[in-house]
């Protein structure tokens, strides 16, 4: 099997498993991390495979639609990578991506590090940012029946990893407990400069939105 054919037969199934998720997570978001995860990568000493096989397997089994679950994802891909011509170190580097890629709180430590790891997590980082991160929050939101913004609920900066997943706070709060946390927490040069302009287009975002809210403008 070519390059070219694990790639294919990769996609295949990942359209396959996420044909009925949430259009946020979904094919198409899939997509987006792996054309950003190739842009990086361009620019970063990697082994473009694993990168690339991390990009497309990395949300396969999102534990937010899996009662929380978070070794379903790895198992997912693990299973479907032993059906592929690639060794086993391979396939464990990305399995390590598909376990250790998500955001889980702002005090959450990172314990597995990678070139192509920091590839493929600013990758998805910067899906979740600019103006397709605002869609995709306000999305999740309403997928979630979340209200959009509750004055009274203030942001919690200090939530643990669990009561990060369990957050039922409004939309306007992810903003603050996650997606303009997200610009100095990138990892390679290009992901910063990208998540640079993502993350202005967040704060001015915000600024019309309280405007509009307060009848300001």
């Amino acid at each position: 099997m070519t390059r070219e054919e694990i790639l294919s037969t990769t996609v295949a199934f990942v359209k396959q498993q996420l044909a009925e998720t949430e259009s946020g997570h979904n094919w198409f978001h899939i997509e987006r991390v792996w054309r950003n995860t190739k842009l990086i990568a361009a620019n970063e000493p990697v082994d473009l495979l694993v990168a690339e096989l991390g990009a497309l397997l990395h949300d396969i089994a999102d534990s937010k639609f899996h009662q929380g679950d978070e070794t379903i994802g790895p198992a997912t891909a693990a299973l479907f990578l032993k059906g592929l011509p690639v060794d086993e170190t391979m396939a464990t580097h990305v399995v390590n991506i598909v376990k250790h890629i998500s955001f889980k709180g702002g005090n959450e430590e990172q314990v597995f590090s990678s070139p192509e790891l920091a590839v493929v997590q600013d990758a998805d980082r910067l899906d979740a940012i600019g103006a397709i991160g605002i869609a995709r929050a306000f999305h999740y939101g309403g997928f979630k029946n979340r209200e959009i913004y509750d004055p009274a609920v203030l942001p919690n900066l200090e939530m643990t990893k669990e009561e990060y997943k369990n957050s039922q706070a409004p939309t306007i709060n992810h903003f603050y407990e996650k997606l303009l946390l997200l610009k100095e927490r990138m990892n390679t040069a290009t992901g910063k400069k990208i998540a640079e302009a993502r993350h202005r287009f967040m704060e001015d975002y915000l600024q019309q939105f309280y405007g509009e809210w307060n009848g300001e403008c």
